[in-house]
């Protein structure tokens, strides 16, 4: 099943770097395309990919990484394992054609989006070095460190009332406990969304932790 993907940025000259945008439920590439101009600006070397779940949203709008009709704490689990490995074939699809590593690959996800890239850093060693984790949570905390060499940025509204931000703080404590490399930022009076600051909060991380290019 394809899916659309939205390329918002080629340079002309080999990509260095590998960003990757995914949406959250209900939504769709071209949204999220949006956020990826600014990740463009601030990385004008970077492909940057807008990427839409092929499974359309049950709720008849949009798409989805994995049903959230009647979904609970039990079978969020399996439904997101389910959705994976389509979800890591489309991460290896686009690191084939620009040639660019894991290393150089960020993973940037909102809400259902960030559940998804969260959840591979449990199921695959070596996908990305980078994922930016607005608004999202884990469908269960790692019980053991996540993938060798991955850095997760949490980025979360205080006031999101469709995934409680206390998801991303219980995360970057988990992960800080497991030793692996993290950060935490709580965007003040924010709901469930973006705004500028979140983004640019973002592009500072990446643009503090970017990976060396050889």
């Amino acid at each position: 099943m394809s899916s659309e993907q939205i390329i918002v940025q080629q340079p002309e000259a080999r990509a260095n770097q590998l960003i990757l945008l995914f949406h959250g439920v209900g939504d769709n590439p071209i949204s999220m395309g949006e956020i990826g101009k600014f990740f463009a600006v601030s990385f004008p070397q970077a492909q940057v990919v807008s990427v839409g779940s092929p499974d359309i949203c049950d709720f008849g709008r949009g798409f989805q990484w994995f049903s959230v009709q009647g979904v609970t704490e039990k079978n969020r689990q399996p439904r997101i394992d389910a959705a994976m490995p389509l979800f890591i074939e489309i991460v290896r699809d686009w690191q084939q054609k620009t040639g660019v590593t894991p290393e150089n690959t960020t993973l940037v996800g909102f809400s259902q989006g960030t559940i998804m890239a969260l959840e591979s850093t449990k199921v695959e060693e070596h996908l990305a070095s980078r994922i930016v984790a607005f608004s999202g949570r884990f469908a269960n905390l790692p019980e053991k460190p996540i993938a060798a060499g991955t850095v997760v940025h949490f980025i979360h509204g205080e006031q999101d009332p469709v995934i409680n931000p206390f998801q991303s703080k219980s995360a970057a404590e988990r992960l800080n406990a497991l030793g692996c490399a993290c950060t935490l930022n709580i965007q003040a009076g924010m709901a469930h969304g973006l705004d500028s600051h979140m983004i640019n909060t973002a592009i500072s991380h990446l643009q503090n932790d970017e990976p060396p290019v050889h």
